[in-house]
């Protein structure tokens, strides 16, 4: 599974780029909210991202505002803002999680970890692919982004 994480400090790229390669996640990386953009786009199956609020030209909320317009992908934001109503506005916004610098990267990674069983599970629960009720036939379509 991919996991993006973006960030304009290259340090805290690094990071958590270690700790989800020690998790058995392969990391893609972006340094603004417009390249995570594009990278969402343009690479296939990006599993959760992980965002940061204050980035220059285009900000962490921003960039969920765009992602929520046609995707439902997991956003963890990992910000140097703690206000409560930075956190709120965050949640409000559309992503699943908010945690505050520093941070810890195991309990970033203990979220990571949670939000992808949670959505992981609801793909991939045991319900069949195709349900057939007399001469109806409906076939189930996984959309992933």
């Amino acid at each position: 599974m991919k996991i993006l994480i973006v960030d304009d400090d290259k340090e805290i790229v690094e990071l958590l780029s270690i700790y989800v390669k020690n998790e058995g996640y392969e990391p893609v990386t972006a340094y603004t909210g417009k390249e995570a953009i594009t990278k969402l786009a343009t690479t296939p199956d990006i599993a959760l991202m992980i965002l940061d609020v204050m980035m220059p030209n285009m900000s962490g909320i921003e960039v969920v505002k765009q992602v929520r317009k046609d995707s439902q992908i997991p956003i963890i934001i990992v910000s140097a803002k703690t206000a409560d109503m930075d956190k709120i506005q965050g949640l409000i916004t559309g992503a699943d999680d908010y945690v505050t610098k520093p941070f810890n990267p195991l309990e970033v990674m203990a979220r990571v970890k949670s939000l992808l069983r949670r959505t992981h599970n609801e793909v991939t629960n045991n319900e069949p692919d195709i349900l057939e009720v007399g001469p109806l036939t409906i076939k189930k379509i996984v959309m992933k982004f």
